[in-house]
């Protein structure tokens, strides 16, 4: 049975403030690289847990987990979650959502960037010795919690406790790695300008929603292509859920804006699914948002952080 007790932060709670890092361990030498990373499950929940203390109203969410190959890497003899794969890019007739490199994955949300910062100084402390950054983003809240594109983010999200029901491995599916989650992590580039020149029926049609009301269009207003439509995993005639964010980054005086989109899901098939979609069917928001990156990373549970933490991996 789930707990979400052991489990980490894989629910909608974007936060005030963000910041995603993707890591790469240096493979030079992995024993010294496994003791940090065992070093870094046993302290990192105690550095959470302290800094919830120094400043309970921040709020700070934290979910960090590993790739494919890092798991590969550090514990070759342990079992590996089912479904910890590399992400398999996908091309569509138009876009490709792309694959890249990622070895330790990082997602630090709070009420203000001092606690982010805090936090990911005091982790980094540990990890830095034996990784590369591959990517380091710096997220915000947009107005009213929107996207950076105007449109309400989030709403079709399974809403609290009810988020353990799509985003935490129960015995069925992996008895081994029960409370962990899968996350799908994806950097996109908007063509800001390009956006804001559509008028608001037009975005409204390229999504499938009003944009102030958040209130789905009749099937007939939509694109066919509208965003709602093609990334709708309906498998069996059933719709299948994740728990999203969408977080906004820009650097505004360089006109680079864009959104890292995190998906947290105990079946990283329905992910998968929606993503084909997107690509395959040339979702009408790929002409405004081009994929940077794209992997893949499992979510261990506190059981099998201890673990880690005392080399039974």
């Amino acid at each position: 049975m789930t707990d979400i007790k052991q489990a980490q932060d894989v629910y909608k709670d974007a936060g005030e403030s963000v910041i995603f890092a993707t890591l790469l361990l240096n493979h030079t030498d992995q024993v010294a690289e496994k003791e940090a990373i065992a070093e870094f499950a046993d302290l990192s929940n105690s550095i959470i847990n302290s800094m919830r203390i120094r400043d309970p109203e921040a709020q700070a969410s934290i979910a960090w987990g590993f790739g494919s190959d890092a798991w590969d890497y550090l514990f070759p003899n342990a079992p590996k979650p089912a479904q910890l794969n590399t992400f398999q890019e996908i091309k569509g007739p138009k876009y490709t959502a792309v694959s890249t490199p990622g070895d330790i994955f990082l997602h630090v949300r709070a009420k203000n960037m001092a606690v982010c910062y805090e936090l990911m100084d005091q982790f980094m402390e540990i990890l830095r010795p034996i990784t590369d950054v591959e990517d380091e983003t710096h997220g915000f809240r947009y107005l009213e919690g929107r996207a950076i594109i105007g449109f309400i983010d989030g709403t079709e999200n399974p809403a609290g406790v009810e988020s353990m029901d799509y985003t935490l491995i129960d015995e069925d599916e992996d008895p081994e790695f029960v409370n962990g989650s899968y996350a799908f992590a994806q950097k996109y580039i908007h063509n800001m300008e390009a956006w804001k020149n559509l008028s608001t029926d037009d975005q409204e049609r390229a999504i499938g929603r009003h944009k102030f009301s958040d209130r789905e269009l009749e099937d007939d207003e939509k694109l066919p292509n509208a965003h709602n439509v093609v990334s709708k995993d309906m498998k069996d005639d059933v719709e299948h859920k994740i728990v999203r964010m969408n977080v906004p980054y820009s650097d505004p005086a360089k006109d680079i804006t864009g959104t890292y989109f995190i998906a947290y899901t105990k079946d990283f098939s329905i992910t998968n699914r929606m993503l084909d979609g997107m690509f395959t069917k040339s979702d009408r928001l790929l002409d405004f948002s081009t994929p940077i990156s794209g992997t893949l990373f499992f979510i261990p549970s506190k059981t099998t952080l201890e673990k880690i933490a005392e080399g039974e991996y």
